[in-house]
Parts: structure tokens; C-alpha cells; sequence
């Protein structure tokens, strides 16, 4: 359509909206736009009020607003502009009424013309920074040669620049950006000047606002002392470890300087706001695994003064019941390390088996420090050392000890040949590590989680197993156009046993997949080597991985298709890529406050041949599975 005749249209359009009484309006089918490379579609979209209607019956629908539409005409050449394309426009747009008048087909054609393009970026004023981490700095900068004048990218630019000076013990750094005509009217040239003002160190620390927590327990937390030099991410690292302790609803960590001075001792004065000490929880839920369930959560966040955190946890469901109690120190050595202390009793349930457990576990953590400023995702690495002592109780499952191909392998393992049962001390030493940029834990949509964990038991330090685990896990979460998630998971393990590998390994200890966080195709622990009648009896080695796409439906709720892939294997170390299982399926997620609800449907593309469910050969190739929370 030729833009001299479409106002016509759009005026015909807005007088057939005003005439339904309904007030529905006129729906947008589809919004094409035609021509757009040199910036992101999804970005461009997003920043348009016009939107199409979602195809599903239930899904969100859009109508045609002439108001709207005129403004997004200019919305599209200003946002062209702000990415360095002076010359984009509207070349025309095509406005298509349905048969009945009730829907149109919006087909919007760009021209986005030639970008202004940066041929050379300079950088004066920056001696102050050390070369290696200059040149770090260079290559973190969104902001490119060769890229297009882009406004946003021109300010985060400017702004990471200022914090690296602001790091490196300059609080009152100035950074300014200029540009200036190239050999052509779309060639730039663009300089980054620094001005890092007075070199400056911490200074006196003003605490307010706290009543109940003392003066020292705040400053103890603080990774900055008087005489230091000034560096931005500590303030900020010294802000979020603060929040951590549970105990402030507010805080706050600003510099004290009198406006337009720039003295070479920085104060900072501290602000708090502290909240209920005493927290307390009920919960119940259901789902497919665990069936009805409720918990009931007691914390107290100033235990006896310092900070320390004590706290009751109970839980009552089909797969575990029992109560654990838990005091932590905030403080131990430095601000960085602290010490939880776990006691438990607590009863667990497993298709294959059932575990009493009683005892304790003393847990060392530390959070590694950042280098640099904090970058613009949030990042966080801890590393942990912990030592368990706990006795252990359990009991294979009635229909593994009816097993006869079973028995001598039960006898092997030190089990009761009569009973099943087994018992002993588990005492052992393990190492964690964990780094994570994921922005939301309970349901991620950008940023990885990476994480290690080593443990050896028996040996020196005695108990009945000696064993060495170790188990590595990595996810990644990719947020495409702000329309969808891609979510990648991978996890192996293995378990060996010093000398007699089944005597030195408990049943408990072995690895078993399935189920609503498995692999999803099969039931909770049915993947695993077979007895000789077709029960699930673990393994030392494990694999598994799992690939989602996440796209919203409608309001809170999203579709999502996934695909698991993964088997366990008899011996450790025993890993084998060409024996894996594998299930494809669709799921529904809604989000709530605490979390999405997940529905999972998983189909198995290769079932298990001998597999016994309930005692008969598995019936079905899919399975169900109902439950709260991502599945990674």
C-alpha cells in the first residue's frame, strides 16, 4: 500500500473499533517486519506497542490501536537511530482487513539505510589501570570498532569503564565519551577520556539504624577497612554480604563525601534496617514422586547475638520424613568464611530401597572473592569442606531380596541375605565447588551453573565404607529475543570403592536416574543395570543430560519441549556414550510466587529391555510427572 492512501485505511479502521459495542476491537493476526538486519528483530518488536495475537485459543491477544500503530512509524526510526542508522525509515507498511472486519495482517517494509560505523576507538586517560587488566577491560566493552554508533552500547560502555577506575581506587573518576567525523559522513571516529580524579583510601565507617546487632558484628562483615584503598566492589561485595546474614530488610553503603570535594580519605557511613529475627514457615504441596507433603520451617536470625542463624526443618512425605536442625556462624577467620553445624534424623524412601539416618555434618564454606568490579551479571563462587559422621540404617526393597538372581550379589554387598538390611558409620570428607551467574535459582532464563563435588570416606577417617565420589554438573541457560529459554543440563558420576568395590560402597550410595528431574521418560529410579529378573539395582556410574526449550504461552503460563538422554552403568569409570536412554516429551509451566508448577509428559525412545514396574514388564513407554519447581 502506498502511504498517501493508508491514513485512509487507518481512519477506517478506528471508526469500525468505535462501533463495537464489545469493545474487543480489531485484532492483529500478524506483525511482519521486512528488512531488518542490521538490528535484533526481537528487540525491535519488543519495543513496539502494536503486537500480533498468540495463534492458541488461550493465548494473549492484540488489537489494533491507530494511536498505537502511528507512534511505533516513529518508534522504529528513532530506535534505528539510537543503534547508529541515521538514515532508516519507513518505506511503507501494508494494513490487510479480514473478509469478515474483525482481524488485520500488519506488514511493516524497513529501510534501514547505511550505519554510521566506528573505524577507530581510542582511549586516553586510563594509565591508571594495570595494562593486562586495560586490555581485559578493552575486550569486555560492548562497544566495538567496527560496529555501528549504538547510543546503549555507548553508555554501558562508559559506565563499565567508570567502574574499573572506580575500582582501582579512584571514587571520583569521571569518564566522558566524544566522536568526530571519519574520512565519509558514515565513519566515525570515537574516544573514550578518562578522568580518575584523586587516588583515595577508605576511611572512617559510620554504622546506622541497627538496635540489636552490635557494631562490630556489621564491621566484621565489611571486606574493607580505614587506611585500605578504595575499590568499588568491595563496597558493593560488603552491601550483598550483609543481606546474606537475613537479619537487615535494608542496607545500604555510601560514600560520606561533602559535594564537589574530592579528598583523598573516603568515609562511608553504613545504613540499616533490621527485621523480624524469628521466621517461621508452613508449606504443603503435592507431586507425582512424592505425593502429598508438608513442611514446617523455624529460623532464628540473630541466635544468641553475632548474627548466627539457628534453625528447625521438618518434613513429612511419601519419599522422606524426619527433622534436621542447623546453627550457623557468619564469621569465621574473615567475613568470607562460615561454619554450619547439621544434625538430623530423617527417614528416607526409595523404589529400591529405605535408609534411616542419624547424625551430623560440619560444614566450612568461603566465598571466593571477585576480581575487579562486580560485572553487570551476578556471579557468585563457593567452595565448601565438609565432614559427615552419621550412622546409617537401611533395607533393600522387598521385591529386590524376593530376587533370586540377586542374592549372591545381596550377599556380596554385606547385606543381610535373610533380611536386606544393612547398617553402619559413614564418615567422610567432602569437597565442593560451586560458581553460578543464573539470575533466578528457582527458574533461570539466563547466566550457567557450574559446580564440583569430591568425597572420600572411610580410610583415616574409619567408618564402615571407604569409598571415593566425585560428581561434576553443569547447566546453562540461554535467553533467546526475550521470547523463549534454551536450558542445557549435564551431570556424571562415578563411585569407587577402595579394594572390594561392593563391600566398601553401601547400597544407598549407588546411582539410580528417572523420575521428575531424570530422565523423565522412565519412573523414579527404574534407569539402571537389571537383576537377572529385570529389577533396577544401580550402579557406580552414571551420565545423564537434558535440553529444554522454555516459550511463554500465555500470562504465566509456558509450553515447553525437552529431550533427556542418559544411563547408568555397573562399574566405576564405566562410562559408555553409545549405551544411553533416551526420552523426548512436552511440559507446561505455570509461575507462582514460590515457583513454576510443572506438568512433564516424557515418552521413552528406547525402553529398557526386562524392565520390571510393580512386578510386571513395564506396561507403558511414558510416564507422568506433576511437581514444583524448574526441572533444572
Amino acid at each position: 500500500m502506498r502511504p498517501g492512501r493508508a491514513p485512509l485505511l487507518i481512519v477506517f479502521l478506528l471508526l469500525l473499533t468505535a462501533c463495537r459495542e464489545d469493545g474487543t476491537g480489531i485484532k492483529v493476526t500478524s506483525l511482519k517486519l521486512n528488512g531488518v538486519k542490521g538490528v535484533d528483530a526481537g528487540q525491535l518488536q519488543a519495543a513496539l506497542a502494536t503486537a500480533d495475537s498468540s495463534s492458541l485459543p488461550w493465548g494473549t491477544k492484540h488489537y489494533f490501536s491507530r494511536q498505537d500503530f502511528e507512534a511505533d512509524l516513529q518508534r522504529i526510526v528513532a530506535f534505528y537511530n539510537d543503534r547508529g542508522y541515521p538514515d532508516a525509515k519507513v518505506a511503507s507498511y501494508d494494513v490487510q482487513l479480514s473478509k469478515d472486519q474483525s482481524s488485520v495482517d500488519i506488514t511493516i517494509n524497513i529501510d534501514e539505510g547505511q550505519p554510521i560505523r566506528i573505524v577507530e576507538l581510542n582511549f586516553e586517560g586510563f594509565d591508571a589501570v594495570p595494562p593486562r587488566r586495560f586490555e581485559e577491560l578493552k575486550q569486555r566493552l560492548p562497544l566495538k570498532q567496527g560496529s555501528p554508533v549504538d547510543r546503549a552500547l555507548a553508555e554501558t560502555s562508559r559506565e563499565m569503564a567508570l567502574d574499573e577506575l572506580r575500582d582501582r581506587g579512584y571514587p571520583y573518576a569521571s569518564v566522558r565519551m566524544t566522536e568526530r567525523p571519519g574520512a565519509t559522513n558514515y565513519e566515525r571516529i570515537v574516544t573514550v577520556h578518562a578522568t580518575p580524579g584523586t587516588l583515595a583510601r577508605f576511611g572512617p565507617i559510620a554504622i546506622e539504624g541497627n538496635s540489636s546487632v552490635s557494631d562490630d558484628v556489621i564491621r566484621r562483615q565489611l571486606l574493607y577497612r580505614p587506611g585500605s584503598r578504595f575499590r568499588l566492589s568491595q563496597i558493593q561485595e560488603s552491601q550483598r554480604r550483609l543481606f546474606d546474614l537475613e537479619t537487615f530488610q535494608f542496607v545500604n553503603i555510601h560514600q560520606s563525601t561533602p559535594e564537589g570535594e574530592q579528598p583523598a580519605v573516603v568515609p562511608t557511613t553504613v545504613t540499616v534496617t533490621e527485621g523480624d529475627h524469628r521466621k517461621v514457615n508452613f508449606g504443603v504441596g503435592y507431586g507425582s514422586e512424592e505425593k502429598a507433603r508438608g513442611t514446617f520451617q523455624w529460623r532464628h536470625v540473630n541466635f544468641f547475638g553475632g548474627a548466627r542463624t539457628a534453625g528447625i526443618d521438618t518434613r513429612y512425605s511419601s519419599l522422606s520424613r524426619g527433622v534436621r536442625l542447623d546453627v550457623r556462624q557468619p564469621y569465621v577467620f574473615s567475613p568470607r568464611f562460615a561454619l554450619t553445624a547439621t544434625g538430623q534424623s530423617w527417614w528416607t524412601t526409595e523404589p529400591t530401597y529405605e535408609l534411616t539416618t542419624e547424625g551430623g555434618k560440619l560444614t566450612l564454606e568461603r566465598q571466593l572473592a571477585r576480581r575487579g568490579p562486580l560485572s553487570r551479571r551476578s556471579a557468585s563462587t563457593t567452595l565448601s569442606l565438609s565432614y559427615t559422621h552419621e550412622w546409617q540404617d537401611y533395607a533393600i526393597s522387598r521385591e529386590a531380596l524376593e530376587d533370586l538372581s540377586f542374592r549372591d550379589e545381596l550377599i556380596a554387598l554385606g547385606l543381610d541375605a535373610t533380611t536386606g538390611a544393612g547398617q553402619g558409620t559413614l564418615s567422610s570428607l567432602a569437597l565442593d565447588m560451586r560458581r553460578s551467574t543464573a539470575d533466578n535459582l528457582l527458574d533461570a532464563k539466563r547466566g550457567y551453573v557450574a559446580s564440583i563435588h569430591l568425597e572420600q570416606a572411610g580410610k583415616l577417617l574409619q567408618g564402615t565404607w571407604n569409598y571415593w565420589e566425585t560428581v561434576l554438573e553443569g547447566r546453562y541457560y540461554l535467553n533467546v529475543a526475550n521470547r523463549g529459554v534454551v536450558a542445557v543440563r549435564a551431570r556424571a558420576g562415578t563411585v569407587d570403592g577402595w579394594g572390594d568395590q561392593n563391600l566398601n560402597v553401601p547400597f544407598f550410595k549407588r546411582y539410580f536416574l528417572g523420575g521428575a528431574t531424570s530422565l523423565r521418560g522412565w519412573g523414579r529410579f527404574e534407569v539402571s543395570p537389571l537383576s537377572g529378573f529385570g529389577l533396577p539395582i544401580g550402579g557406580a556410574t552414571m551420565l545423564e543430560s537434558s535440553l529444554e526449550l522454555r516459550v511463554p504461552v500465555w500470562g504465566n503460563l509456558s509450553g515447553v519441549l525437552f529431550a533427556d538422554a542418559g544411563n547408568v552403568w555397573t562399574d566405576p569409570w564405566a562410562f559408555n556414550l553409545s549405551d544411553l536412554r533416551y526420552d523426548v516429551g512436552p511440559g507446561l509451566r505455570y509461575n507462582t510466587p514460590i515457583g513454576p508448577l510443572r506438568f512433564d509428559v516424557g515418552y521413552q525412545l528406547n525402553p529398557i529391555p526386562g524392565l520390571l514396574v510393580n512386578g510386571e514388564l513395564q506396561p507403558r513407554r511414558f510416564r507422568v510427572h506433576f511437581s514444583l519447581g524448574q526441572a533444572f
